[in-house]
């Protein structure tokens, strides 16, 4: 059962954001930028070097969230907000750096728009308890 609901839910989330999105694009007439699958989608050098420290401490960051939750079971939420955190750091990073330094600058809007889809869906799931067995 658990694995049915977070199936639905990863795709109840993706076609949210992808209809977001696409009514985003529309509104503010932003162009669709084609970028690979699995990929950092970086915009310069300084975005590197920046995203590279981002995941670097959100590693070590998840290590010791890890740890915390594997020696008490109460720290899961305590890891599901820094997890959370990390993400919109990452988003964030993103978006300034498409707003300040991309050729297409309202393509920020777009990211920050998931960012809050995806806090949302956080947010939600662990509100509402949709994920527990």
């Amino acid at each position: 059962m658990f694995w049915i609901k977070f199936c639905l839910i990863v795709i109840i989330v993706f076609v949210l954001i992808s209809f977001v999105k696409f009514i985003l694009r529309r509104v503010f007439h932003i162009k669709k930028v084609k970028r690979k699958v699995f990929s950092y989608n970086l915009i310069n050098e300084r975005h590197r070097k920046i995203d590279k420290w981002i995941r670097f401490v959100s590693v070590i960051i998840l290590i010791g969230l890890s740890w915390g939750v594997i020696e008490d079971k109460n720290y899961i939420s305590l890891y599901v907000i820094g997890m959370t955190v990390l993400l919109m750091t990452d988003y964030l990073v993103r978006a300034y750096f498409e707003w300040k330094h991309s050729e297409y600058p309202k393509q920020a809007i777009v990211t920050v728009a998931e960012m809050v889809m995806m806090v949302t869906a956080i947010i939600t799931i662990v509100q509402f308890e949709l994920l527990w067995i």
